[in-house]
């Protein structure tokens, strides 16, 4: 015991320098725990991680990512609206687009409003509808860019068998919304020089 006592005292490290091997966990009293970390339980301590399954999803979302983001700026034109064709054409402005095929009116793809009713009606009217929907978009655009002069630009995607009666209520109704300013989207013709 006193050689025990004096080499402790010689060395003051001894406590620390211990024979290597495992240490992790090994001086936890709870006893399943010590047989877990030896690997005496049912499973093993390490999971494996199915690299094949992660890999297809990350390729699924890539692919769809890619699939969806369209970097040439191109705006989807409606597939039951056929456009008019015009020689003098110019390039699409940012600006809120509103398409009028046979029965219904759309602002930037949601639904604003019917053409029936105009039809219907047999005279021109004001879209409900549709001048909440343009002057909201105005409120908005307002606020997020508060220093600059509105635009007042809309752009118009008619059918071209939609009756003259629809597209001037359309046109009227955008006017009373805050568009002055509008466009029609045509198809371009090939120029004849």
């Amino acid at each position: 015991m006193s050689e025990l006592f004096t080499r402790k005292h010689k060395n003051p490290h001894a406590h620390v320098i211990h024979k290597p091997g495992r240490r992790l966990m090994m001086h936890v009293p709870l006893r399943f725990v010590f047989n877990k970390v030896m690997g005496h339980g049912a499973r093993g301590t390490n999971a494996g991680l199915n690299l094949v399954s992660f890999i297809d999803f990350l390729i699924v979302t890539v692919i769809f990512l890619l699939m969806s983001f369209s970097a040439s700026g191109e705006i989807g034109v409606d597939k039951n609206v056929k456009l008019p064709k015009a020689e003098n054409a110019e390039d699409i402005i940012d600006a809120p687009m509103v398409a009028v095929n046979g029965n219904q009116i759309l602002v930037d793809g949601a639904l604003a409003g019917s053409t029936r009713a105009i039809e219907e009606l047999g005279r021109m009217q004001k879209i409900d509808e549709l001048f909440n929907m343009l002057k909201n978009k105005r409120e908005l655009w307002k606020q997020v860019q508060p220093g600059k002069p509105f635009p007042g630009v809309v752009i118009l995607q008619v059918d071209q068998d939609v009756s003259a009666l629809v597209v001037k209520s359309v046109f009227q109704t955008a006017a009373f919304a805050g568009y002055p300013n509008v466009s029609f989207m045509v198809g371009k013709l090939p120029s004849s020089q």
